[in-house]
């Protein structure tokens, strides 16, 4: 089978893991300090911190753009794997749904400003597959709702599938929002598990280092109890082992990044034209990073069946997370753009591990109907 994800580790990954193990320190240390200033090197970015996972980025920045209870809601898209939007309502927050656009499968920017309120605490954007929403376009929408309502809500991006991607020539986590990145085992850049918050100034990532262990300054003076906990925190922090293996990865992720690229390329132009599927819009300025490659096909399960009966391993990956039991009190009714499409979407294998034989046989098989 030709797999739609496969697990990265660099060469270098042993060495720097074995050193941590014979340190003996293995929670958040020395090594994580210095994944956390490469980081910061390679992202241009001078305030972040490293946690154990994706989903507690997603859970602290909510936390930091409103506080829980504090009432308000969240406007989001219902494109999305769950842990978008399951953050939302960790923080007592409410979800209100946003248009997809059918060409990007990211959130519709015109449907979006109709919907910004008063009661709105922050906009959730998720970069999907990598393709980055047009963060300029978003900032005029915020302005033209910050002069309309008097407020502006906070960004959060959902960068957990854009390590690499590009907005307007800079990484998307460097245009001044709240932005969660996933280090998972499957991620472009992996720790194992892990993940990354990046805040827009140095007060938040204050708040968000002591937020991360439990409310607590790490430089306080802890051995003779002197210390106080202004607010409480939670158990986030990234440990050694997994920020060697970060470290590591760090060194080669470009070119695997590369790598997605150059196969996304080739089923641009390969699948062009290819009746019964229809691939997703490219625009100009934005540099999708391909940790996945969406296309929309007729009949998504024979289009499934068929892929795996050739050992090509395809997924539709998510389910729109606004038929969920749990969210059915937030229904909006009018969602027509992601009405279009989200039976459609299916997913087919891009990475790094995909050799041009590999690529030709998938379009092959695409080709050959279904």
């Amino acid at each position: 089978m030709i797999p739609l994800f496969k697990v990265a580790v660099d060469p270098g990954a042993g060495p720097l893991v074995a050193e941590a193990l014979r340190t003996g320190v293995l929670g958040h240390g020395p090594r994580g300090e210095e994944f956390e200033e490469a980081l910061r090197a390679r992202l241009g970015v001078p305030y972040l911190a490293t946690l154990n996972n994706g989903t507690s980025a997603l859970h602290l920045a909510l936390r930091l753009a409103a506080e829980p209870g504090g009432g308000g809601e969240v406007l989001t898209t219902p494109y999305t794997f769950e842990a978008t939007n399951w953050a939302i309502l960790a923080n007592g927050l409410r979800i209100r749904w946003v248009d997809v656009d059918p060409g990007t499968l990211t959130m519709d920017l015109d449907d979006l400003a109709k919907k910004i309120s008063p009661e709105t605490r922050a906009v959730m954007v998720v970069h999907w597959a990598g393709h980055p929403v047009d963060l300029d376009r978003l900032s005029s929408v915020l302005d033209e709702a910050e002069a309309a309502h008097g407020s502006r809500p906070a960004v959060i991006e959902d960068c957990a599938q854009a390590w690499g991607t590009v907005c307007r020539g800079r990484p998307v986590g460097a245009h001044g929002n709240l932005c969660a990145f996933s280090f998972h085992a499957t991620k472009h850049l992996a720790c194992g598990t892990g993940g990354m918050l990046v805040t827009p100034d140095e007060e938040t990532l204050r708040r968000a280092l002591r937020l991360r262990f439990f409310g607590i300054d790490r430089k306080a003076d802890r051995v003779n109890g002197d210390y106080d906990v202004p607010e409480w925190g939670y158990n986030f922090y990234l440990g050694e082992l997994g920020a060697a293996v970060g470290l590591a990865n760090l060194a080669s992720v470009d070119g695997r990044v590369e790598l997605h690229r150059r196969n996304a390329a080739y089923y641009d132009a390969a699948l062009a034209g290819v009746p019964g599927v229809e691939l997703t819009t490219r625009e100009e300025g934005l540099e999708s990073s391909f940790w996945l490659y969406p296309v929309k096909v007729a009949d998504r399960a024979g289009f499934i069946r068929k892929m795996t009966a050739a050992g090509v391993t395809v997924s539709a990956v998510v389910r729109r997370n606004d038929t969920h039991t749990c969210v059915r009190d937030v229904y909006d009714p009018a969602l027509p753009g992601l009405e279009s499409v989200h039976d459609r979407v299916v997913h087919i294998p891009v990475g790094w591990w995909v050799s041009e034989r590999d690529r030709e046989y998938v379009v092959e098989t695409i080709r050959s109907g279904w």
